[in-house]
């Protein structure tokens, strides 16, 4: 599935064009490495990294969507990696939690 449809199915950008210009600025990293197209193929185990309201978004996708359905649907195509909020100049250390 295109990157630019599985962020916009999924719900983390309101419209497929702002899923396509997360894509294209280059800022969006599948495991690691830096995506600067709106059609480069997303699959089930990929690590999605992201900047999304003034935060570092880390997911896992778990499944591709067939459609855009309401949130509940779309929360469960993927994982977050990391829970809840850290504040500024903070290092979280995932072997504590």
């Amino acid at each position: 599935m295109r990157i630019d449809r599985f962020l916009w199915f999924v719900r983390l950008a309101k419209t497929r064009s702002a899923a396509q210009a997360i894509a294209e600025k280059g800022h969006l990293r599948i495991d690691g490495r830096p995506i600067d197209r709106a059609h480069c193929p997303v699959r089930i185990g990929n690590v999605l990294t992201f900047a999304a309201n003034d935060e570092v978004r880390v997911i896992r996708v778990e499944a591709l969507p067939s459609r855009r359905g309401p949130a509940p649907e779309a929360q469960a195509c993927y994982q977050d990696l990391i829970a809840g909020r850290t504040p500024p100049g903070t290092i979280r250390d995932p072997a504590s939690e």
